[in-house]
C-alpha cells in the first residue's frame, strides 16, 4: 500500500514538472502528458485504494480469528475449572455423609454409655445397700461373739497375737535348729571350696620355650644352596618335613611357617644338621629329615616320661606321656605349655595337700588338663573336651577325665578335684610374667573395668589397680547405704562376668566413706 501511493506522488510530481515544463515549450504538446499523468495517478490511487481494503479486510479477519481462539481457549478453561469444581464437590459431598455417620455413630454410642452409667449406678446402689446390710450383720455378729466369748474385740485381738507369737517364735527357733544342722553338714565341704579358690601361694620360676620359627644362616650365600637347582632343594624339604620356608629378604635367615610345632621342630633341626653338614640335595634332605623325626620323638618321650617321674606320677598309659611331651613345643599365650602343665600339677599337689584329699590324684589331674592341646590343631573342638575324651581312651578313671572336661566350664565342675583343676589353671596362668598380651588389650582391658563400675547409679569414681586384677569403686555415701554397697559389689562383679573375658580373677572393692571437716579459728 505505501509503494502505491509513494508511485502515484511520483506520478503527481511528474505531472506537475511536465506542466511547468508545458508552459514554457508549449501548451499544447504537454496537455497530452498531464492527461496521462493524471489517468495513471487516477489508476494508482485506485490500486492504494484497494490495496488498503485488501490488507484491512485481512487485519479485521485475523482479529475475529486471534478473538475466536482466545474465546475457544477460555471455554476449554472454563470447563476444566467446572470439571475440577464438581470432583470437589463430590469429595466434599462424601465427607459430609462420612461425618453423618460418624455423628450417628458417636450418638449412638453417647446413648449406650448413657444406658451404661444408669446401670451402673443402679447396681452400685444395690452394693451400698448390701455393704450396709453386711456392716450391720458384721456388728450384730461381733456383739454375740463378745457375749459368748466373755471378751471384747481388743481383748480377742491381743489374745490372737500372743498365740502367733508364741508360735512363730518356736517356729523360728527348729529353723535355726535345722539351719544349723544343715551348716555342720556342708561346713567342711563348703571350706574346702573356699580355700581352693583363695590359695595362691605358689609362684615358681616361669621357663618361656617358644617354638623356634627362625634359623640363622651362616650367610647369605646358603639362601641359594638351600633352594637348590630350579628349587628341587627347598621343595624336598617342604615335602618332607610338610612346614613352608620362607626365603626372603631377611639378612641371614630362613622363616619356618606351620601349625604344627612338632613338625616344625624337625623341620629345624634338619636344617640346622644340613647347614652344619654343608651337603644339601633331596637324598641328603630326606635321610636328614627321618633322623630328625627320630630325635624329635625320642625327646617327646623323655619329657613324657621325665615329667611323670618328677611329679610323682605312675601308671599312665606311654600314648598319654607321648602327648604331654608334645607340649613342650606347644605354647598359650606365649607361656610353654608343657611348663604350665608341671605348674599346675605342682599347684593341684599342694592345695590337695592343705585339703587332706589325694594328692597323687590332684597331681594327675594337674598333668593331664591341657592334654588336648597336644591334638587340639587337628581335632575339631575344645581342648578340654578333647583331652577329656583321650583320657577316657587311655583308661583314666572318671574323677580325672572330669577334671579335665571341666577345667574351662565345658562341663559344671562337680568334684573338689575339679574345683581344684581349675584354680590351679587360672593361678598358674594369672601369675605376672607367666603371659604376655599386648599393650592395647592390656589399655582396653583397664578402660572396660571402669567403664562397667561408673555405669552404677551412685558411683562417683573408680580405679583399676593390680594391672587390672582389682577394681576400687568410690560410691557417694548420701546415694548408697553400707547394705546397699554390699549389693553394688555383687552386681558389679557379675556384670564383669558377663561382659569381659580375663585370666583368673578380679577383686571388686566398694569404698563408702563420710566425711565431716570444720575449722577451729
Amino acid at each position: 500500500m505505501i509503494t502505491s501511493i509513494v508511485m502515484a506522488l511520483v506520478i503527481v510530481a511528474v505531472a506537475g514538472v511536465a506542466y511547468v515544463a508545458g508552459n514554457r515549450f508549449g501548451r499544447k504538446s504537454t496537455e497530452g502528458l498531464v492527461a496521462q499523468a493524471e489517468e495513471l495517478a487516477a489508476r494508482l490511487l485506485e490500486d492504494a485504494r484497494r490495496e488498503a481494503d485488501n490488507i484491512a479486510k485481512e487485519a479485521e479477519l485475523k482479529a475475529k480469528n486471534a478473538a475466536l481462539e482466545a474465546k475457544e481457549a477460555a471455554e476449554g478453561e472454563l470447563k476444566e475449572k467446572k470439571r475440577e469444581i464438581q470432583v470437589q464437590e463430590k469429595r466434599i459431598q462424601q465427607k459430609e455423609e462420612h461425618l453423618d455417620k460418624k455423628s450417628a455413630l458417636v450418638d449412638q454410642k453417647e446413648m449406650d454409655l448413657l444406658k451404661k452409667e444408669q446401670s451402673v449406678s443402679t447396681k452400685e446402689q444395690a452394693l451400698a445397700a448390701k455393704e450396709d446390710e453386711l456392716t450391720k450383720a458384721a456388728s450384730e455378729q461381733r456383739a454375740r461373739l463378745e457375749q459368748i466369748s466373755g471378751m471384747s474385740a481388743e481383748e480377742a485381738k491381743n489374745t490372737l497375737i500372743e498365740a502367733m507369737e508364741s508360735e512363730a517364735k518356736h517356729d523360728a527357733a527348729k529353723r535355726i535348729k535345722l539351719i544349723e544342722e544343715e551348716a555342720k553338714e556342708t561346713a567342711d565341704k563348703k571350706a574346702k571350696e573356699i580355700i581352693a579358690a583363695a590359695i595362691q601361694r605358689y609362684a615358681g620360676e616361669y621357663v618361656s620355650e617358644k617354638c623356634v620359627s627362625v634359623v640363622p644362616l651362616p650367610s647369605d650365600e646358603m639362601k641359594g644352596r638351600i633352594i637348590g637347582r630350579e628349587g628341587r632343594n627347598i621343595r624336598a624339604l617342604e615335602a618332607a618335613t610338610g612346614i613352608d620356608l620362607i626365603i626372603d629378604d631377611t639378612p641371614e635367615a630362613v622363616i619356618l611357617s606351620g601349625f604344627n610345632p612338632v613338625r616344625r621342630e624337625v623341620a629345624r633341626l634338619s636344617l640346622e644338621k644340613l647347614l652344619a653338614d654343608g651337603r644339601i640335595h633331596p637324598g641328603r634332605i630326606e635321610e636328614v629329615v627321618a633322623k630328625s623325626e627320630e630325635e624329635v620323638e625320642k625327646a617327646i618321650k623323655e619329657a613324657g616320661e621325665q615329667a611323670a617321674f618328677d611329679l610323682g606320677v605312675h601308671g599312665i598309659h606311654p600314648e598319654v606321656l607321648k602327648l604331654i611331651g608334645r607340649l613342650k613345643y606347644r605354647t598359650s599365650y606365649t607361656q610353654n605349655v608343657y611348663q604350665h602343665s608341671l605348674e599346675v600339677a605342682f599347684l593341684c599337689g599342694i592345695m590337695a595337700a592343705e585339703l587332706g584329699i589325694n594328692v597323687k590324684q590332684a597331681k594327675r589331674a594337674g598333668l593331664l588338663h591341657d592334654l588336648g592341646k597336644a591334638v587340639d590343631h587337628e581335632v575339631e573342638g575344645s581342648h578340654a573336651v578333647i583331652g577329656a575324651d583321650l583320657a577316657r581312651k587311655y583308661g583314666e578313671s572318671p574323677k580325672i577325665v572330669h577334671a579335665i572336661a571341666a577345667h574351662h566350664e565345658d562341663e559344671k565342675p562337680s568334684t573338689i578335684l575339679a574345683v581344684l583343676v581349675q584354680a590351679a589353671d587360672a593361678l598358674s596362668g594369672a601369675r605376672p610374667g607367666a603371659r604376655r598380651e599386648m599393650m592395647e588389650s592390656y589399655v582396653k582391658r583397664l578402660e572396660d573395668l571402669e567403664r562397667i563400675a561408673t555405669s552404677f547409679n551412685g558411683v562417683s569414681g573408680s580405679f583399676a589397680i593390680q594391672a587390672g586384677r582389682e577394681i576400687r569403686v568410690m560410691v557417694s555415701s548420701d546415694q548408697v547405704s553400707d547394705e546397699q554397697s554390699v549389693l553394688l559389689a555383687r552386681d558389679i562383679a557379675k556384670k564383669i562376668e558377663s561382659e569381659m573375658t580375663y585370666p583368673g580373677m578380679i577383686k571388686v572393692n566398694v569404698i563408702r566413706e563420710t566425711r565431716a571437716t570444720e575449722f577451729a579459728r
